[in-house]
């Protein structure tokens, strides 16, 4: 078994979102917050979002590692557990809200499309929709 930055590298629909993660130097921080869970989008997420807001993100370091820690959270919890929560507050500070409907968990408006992959360090969740924090989506906003 092998980390979650890791194992994530391997996955094929996690290409996009593991070299947005290489870029944020995401290997560098989150080893050592263990265990965590991280909520990671799927490649199909980034068509859902215009190619210059990614390309903001990805060119502003601190809006990068901001959007990165917003997908994390403390403590290793499956799609079951976090079924039964209401909402969850991220490593970077914000809240994510959690709901549970017929089609899955939702977190935000994004949906665990690939619930559960164990790794070494925590586990992680595949995600249909890219989560920007309230303030990158604002200040990406303004300057695209």
């Amino acid at each position: 078994m092998k980390s979650i930055i890791e194992t994530a590298r391997e996955d094929s629909r996690l290409s996009i979102s593991s070299r947005i993660a290489d870029a944020g130097d995401a290997a560098e921080f989150l080893p050592e917050r263990g265990p965590y869970t991280m909520f990671i989008p799927g490649n199909v997420a980034y068509t859902k979002i215009p190619v210059e807001k990614v390309e903001a993100i990805a060119n502003d370091r601190e809006r990068l590692r901001d959007m990165i820690m917003y997908h994390v959270v403390q403590g290793k919890l499956t799609a079951r557990e976090l079924a039964r929560m209401e909402a969850i507050r991220t490593l970077q500070g914000d809240h994510l809200d959690i709901t549970s409907s017929p089609e899955g968990v939702l977190v935000n408006d994004a949906t665990i499309i690939y619930p559960d992959t164990e790794c070494t360090d925590g586990i992680y969740h595949i995600i249909d929709r890219v989560l920007i924090p309230r303030a990158v989506d604002a200040r990406v906003t303004r300057s695209v």
